[in-house]
């Protein structure tokens, strides 16, 4: 049987594993994609970046099912889904377009200036909103799950993490909003 110190250890390589899962699907999706022009199966790859979440809320669950109490790495892998569900598509996006252009011949990425960046604060504010919004519901699912304030309370300090995640990402937004990205002038 495991000991509570190497369940919460276990809680933290679940958390790790997941984040280098969704890299390992897309870099593989990725490459079956424009390396080997294996466009189905880089597809089905990249469509498996959802299920490492899953299996990350599953594990979390399962152990505080089962009478486990949360910990600091619970609340961080709520965190951890609602960035990776909110963000996820805008990453492997991001990282496509430098596939693309390094393997196929794609246009280059385009640094965004400007209103262009300014737009692009405003879309991350709304993605985080729905990230702080999806990790404060798993952070509500887990204690309502328990139902045990005792073994649920570390997660209550995860709210204002969420609270200022999403004001420094607002504030972000705002300042570019009065003094957009300007682009770099060329020196010789």
């Amino acid at each position: 049987m495991l000991q509570k110190g190497n369940l919460v250890d276990l809680i933290l390589a679940i958390i790790i594993a997941c984040e280098i899962g969704f890299w390992v699907f897309v870099v593989l999706g990725l490459l079956a994609r424009y390396v080997l022009r294996w466009r189905r199966t880089g597809a089905v790859l990249l469509a498996m970046t959802p299920v490492v979440d899953l299996v990350l809320l599953v594990a979390v669950i399962i152990h505080l099912q089962g009478g486990g109490t949360a910990t600091f790495f619970h609340g961080l892998a709520a965190l951890y889904l609602g960035f990776s569900i909110a963000y996820g598509h805008k990453m492997i996006t991001w990282a496509d377009s430098r596939f693309a252009h390094r393997f196929a011949q794609g246009p280059a990425p385009v640094k965004r200036y400007g209103g262009a960046y300014t737009k692009d604060c405003w879309k991350d504010v709304a993605r985080t909103t729905l990230a702080v919004g999806i990790a404060a519901g798993i952070l509500w699912l887990l204690t309502a799950l328990v139902d045990d304030p005792g073994r649920t309370s570390a997660l209550m300090g995860f709210y204002p993490i969420l609270g200022t995640w999403f004001m420094i990402d607002l504030i972000w937004a705002i300042s570019y909003s009065f003094s957009p990205k300007k682009r770099p002038t060329k020196t010789k």
